[in-house]
């Protein structure tokens, strides 16, 4: 295997270990799987996936931002 691809795997595995991904809406009429998928659409489109994986924590703040936890 050649070393750049066991740092990303290693860094993205550390990256998700540290970080949960939001699943709950704070308010409960929003909290369903339909709203879920509209708004992580939304931010995939808002940022783009990248080779490096720093678009997941853009995602997770974008998901914040839409009162996901």
């Amino acid at each position: 295997m050649k070393p750049i691809f066991l740092i990303t795997l290693t860094s993205l595995t550390l990256f998700f270990g540290c970080t949960a991904f939001p699943s709950v809406n704070q308010d409960p009429a929003k909290n369903n799987k339909a709203t879920y998928n509209k708004d992580l659409k939304e931010c995939k489109e808002d940022y783009p996936e990248l080779g490096s994986g720093l678009n997941i924590k853009q995602w997770i703040g974008c998901m914040n931002l839409k009162g996901w936890q």
